[in-house]
């Protein structure tokens, strides 16, 4: 199976994301990817003060997923789309549309950063999807990255790839990194290594392209080797094949819940 990572510029609207969601949707189809995810909150973006986010009521919002539906129904893909939603509150989600451009469910942010927890309301359930016959989930930022339990739960329920929508970055401040897991960059890419190997499938995280990224859209294979990365602040959409096979989720399903009872 071919995957595609997005890196696409920060959204200055919802229809500008939307036109990167088209565009990159279109990219990923013709060379023959059958899954796309896009960054976290990509609709209408993430609430960072140095960007100029909408904030959009539900009818705009269900206006986007209407024709983010109609994207993925065009190319024929399966989409990743992380964007705001209301629903018993303010929810930071992930949505999942079949290629046939139907809703397959989506996936909230249950582990907020800190930070967020005045803007979005958290989560409370984690869910497994499948395309083509391969189980997969979605974490979404802080959870990949600082909660390893999201994605090993995932893993003992069968998923054979875990998708990583995040966002860490900024157009004013930081540096560029120039290799990929450099010791001296941010511990992020490491942390994509680790939800890899520690659970033996694949770990596919996506972010922004902003002038001073904190991490790389990358995809690491189930034994915590780097596959390919999306090059350091360039807009685009990186497409790589998969083999499920090798995703067992052996060292997962190794784990004795027993002995940590309390």
């Amino acid at each position: 199976m071919k995957i595609a990572l997005t890196s696409p510029p920060f959204p200055k609207s919802i229809n500008d994301g939307l036109f990167w969601v088209d565009k990159l949707a279109k990219e990923a189809a013709e060379k023959g990817a059958a899954i796309i995810c896009f960054p976290e909150s990509y609709i209408p973006g993430y609430p960072l003060a140095e960007f100029e986010v909408e904030q959009p009521s539900q009818e705009e919002l269900t206006m986007a997923l209407k024709q983010a539906c109609k994207i993925a129904k065009q190319h024929r893909i399966t989409l990743i789309l992380p964007m705001d939603w209301y629903d018993m509150g303010f929810l930071n989600v992930a949505f999942v549309i079949s290629d046939k451009g139907s809703v397959m469910g989506y996936q909230t942010k249950n582990q907020l950063d800190p930070s967020e927890d005045n803007h979005w309301t958290p989560g409370t359930e984690r869910h497994i999807f499948e395309v083509q016959g391969v189980k997969f989930g979605i974490v979404i930022c802080h959870e990949g990255f600082r909660y390893p339990e999201s994605v090993r739960q995932l893993a003992r329920r069968g998923a054979k790839i875990v998708f990583h929508p995040h966002f860490a970055g900024s157009n004013k401040q930081g540096t560029k990194p120039v290799v990929w897991g450099h010791p001296d960059n941010p511990y992020y890419e490491k942390a994509m290594m680790m939800r890899s190997i520690e659970n033996t499938i694949y770990f596919a995280s996506v972010n922004n392209a902003t002038e001073f990224p904190e991490s790389a859209t990358s995809l690491i294979a189930p034994d915590g080797k780097y596959i390919a990365h999306q090059p350091y602040g360039e807009a685009g959409v990186l497409v790589a094949e998969i083999n499920p096979d090798l995703a067992t989720g052996y060292l997962a399903n190794r784990l004795k819940p027993e002995l940590y009872q309390q």
